[in-house]
């Protein structure tokens, strides 16, 4: 088993960096995800640490060995690519045993891992069989058994479902979730896709051009993001975004944004008091926009007038895309909702989890 340290470690190619000063340890039998929009550089901190890239400074550790200059035959890490990257020609069994083959393992101990993975992954039946004769699913399977036979310290899945379908992928993704719960090894995940990460990790890393943004617990990112980055990044639909000032009303605040004004509770003032009448960001998810006729009881519920301008019916829920002078936003409502396109109409703000951002640094307003 293995923790892994990412010791103030950057990647510059000619003057783009790549990863910018990454500096965290990721626990014995963790589950971390990197996530991030395409381009933000969580493969390349993947490759990184597979050492399938040079590092430009820092230093990377496995357990408390520094792997920088070690090949990455001998870092004792698995790695299952968005491209399977089977052998056409080779059997199933011939593609999960090629690489002990080549380590000389012996046969009987090859036979055992092979027989083994293929057990805990549904493929035993198909081990005669060549790829082309398997299903998507089938073939990611594959890919995950030939890294699941090396025994490795160190799993890294670099988007290992972007190439299935939506619903082979939420079945994959729940079988990934059971594979780190019973081998009991540390996985290291890349996905751009915020459900996969939301959903598979223990915790995640939020990159963004080459930085790490914040790295928490699933929930905790939903609940208090770091900055504006992740507020929009996790959940969705999207964060909405408000621009606006904080005000006094007589002994109460107040975050107007020109189209509407709304109060903050009074709990959840005494933190901001030092930017009144000052331009802040104002966020509140989708969720958090309710029907009136549906408000859940015990919230602190302020109304806004809006114009419906897009409905969009998702059977349990509809989304609605609603306008308030310049602003342009979206609510997650209660599918009783009959709302019609080019309503006028009255839609309730829960002031118990509004956010704040400053609008110069984008950082949360705590």
């Amino acid at each position: 088993m293995a923790s892994v340290t990412y010791d103030h470690v950057t990647k510059a190619f000619g003057k783009v960096l790549a990863v910018n000063d990454l500096d965290f340890t990721i626990d014995d039998k963790e589950f971390l995800v990197f996530v991030g929009p395409s381009g933000c550089g969580k493969t390349t901190a993947l490759r990184l640490l597979a050492g399938l890239e040079e590092i430009t400074s820092g230093t990377i550790k496995i357990n408390e060995r520094i792997v920088n200059d070690v090949a990455p035959k001998d870092r004792d890490i698995a790695m299952v690519f968005q491209s399977y990257a089977l052998y056409p020609h080779l059997s199933v069994y011939d593609n999960l045993a090629f690489g002990l083959k080549l380590r000389k393992t012996p046969k009987d101990e090859i036979k055992r891992r092979v027989n083994e993975a293929a057990e805990i992954l549904g493929i035993a039946e198909f081990l005669d069989r060549k790829p082309r004769q398997l299903s998507g699913g089938q073939r990611q399977r594959v890919a995950v058994g030939r890294a699941i036979v090396r025994e490795p310290k160190v799993f890294l899945f670099d988007e290992p479902l972007s190439n299935l379908d939506a619903k082979l992928r939420v079945a994959m993704r729940a079988e990934i979730s059971k594979l780190h719960h019973r081998l009991k090894t540390t996985f290291i995940y890349v996905t751009h896709d915020q459900m996969e990460a939301m959903t598979m990790a223990t915790r995640i890393a939020v990159i963004n051009k080459g930085k790490l943004q914040q790295l928490d617990t699933p929930q905790s990112l939903y609940d208090r993001p770091a900055n504006m980055f992740v507020a929009g990044f996790i959940g969705s639909p999207a964060m909405n975004f408000f621009k606006g000032h904080l005000r006094k009303s007589g002994s109460k605040l107040v975050i107007d944004t020109g189209g509407f004004a709304v109060t903050v509770p009074a709990e959840r003032a005494k933190p901001i008091q030092s930017y009144v009448d000052k331009p802040v960001v104002f966020g509140l998810r989708p969720e958090d926009v309710y029907n009136p006729q549906f408000v859940p009881p015990g919230i602190h519920a302020e109304n806004v007038a809006v114009k419906v301008d897009v409905t969009e019916l998702m059977g349990n829920e509809i989304f609605l895309y609603l306008v308030n002078g310049e602003n342009i936003f979206v609510a997650r409502v209660d599918p009783r909702t009959n709302f019609r396109i080019g309503d006028q109409a009255q839609v309730a703000f829960n002031m118990d989890n509004f956010h704040l951002f400053d609008p110069s640094s984008e950082m949360a307003i705590r």
